[in-house]
């Protein structure tokens, strides 16, 4: 039952942060979307803030987790980066509430909670880094600021998340391709091949949905 509750309680905060952000969500908000006393919320939640930042934490490891499988072992830069585009495109469209809430509130947590959610962001962030910067060095990609590049590049992969919708006329699958090519060609690689590997990266989402949806 505690463990039901706290479940309860996490995808009740993932729901009303997404929505209402962190601060426009309230203690007693909370224990409604999740069927509880605002009196019992505390004993399965502990602060808001530890709430929040657990969400966060829970987040970023598993898809800190998830690039470091899809990317072992793969020598190929372009192979790299579009794997690591396609996981993010398609677990911005499967889990879009919690991962507008690990891109939107980072800003709202307490400095000491707050760098160790960065850290692990940053470590997920190196590996789309390290990506680029191999591909420059072995003359597949050509592109002068590779840091701006690389954030511009995780930017127009979030947005995923805020505009996603089941209906239109790509399949999931295909939205994630795309999205890798745009990545590659963003980098200055014209002549690559379907680089995603999209079985291996859909495997390594948690939640996808069976029948792969569409996009407007």
């Amino acid at each position: 039952m505690a463990v039901e509750s706290r479940e309860r309680v996490r995808r009740a905060a993932v729901k009303l942060f997404a929505t209402k952000g962190f601060h426009g969500t309230g203690i007693r908000d909370l224990a409604q979307e999740a069927r509880l006393s605002s009196a019992s919320l505390y004993h399965y939640m502990g602060t808001k803030e530890e709430l929040l930042a657990g969400i966060m934490r829970d987040s970023l490891r598993g898809l800190l987790a998830s690039a470091g499988r899809a990317t072992e072992g793969v020598a190929d830069p372009r192979r790299r980066l579009a794997r690591l585009v396609a996981l993010h495109v398609l677990t911005h469209a499967v889990r879009p509430d919690e991962t507008r809430v690990v891109d939107n509130e980072v800003r709202v947590l307490s400095a000491p909670t707050r760098r160790a959610v960065v850290r692990l962001r940053d470590d997920y962030e190196r590996l789309w880094a390290s990506a680029i910067a191999d591909g420059i060095a072995a003359g597949v990609f050509r592109v002068g600021e590779p840091a701006v590049t690389r954030l511009a590049l995780l930017e127009m992969c979030n947005g995923v998340a805020r505009w996603y919708s089941p209906r239109g006329p790509l399949t999931l699958d295909q939205l994630a391709a795309h999205y890798a090519g745009l990545a590659l060609r963003m980098l200055g690689c014209l002549d690559a091949p379907d680089q995603a590997d999209l079985d291996q990266c859909r495997a390594l989402v948690p939640g996808r949905p069976r029948t792969p949806p569409k996009v407007p």
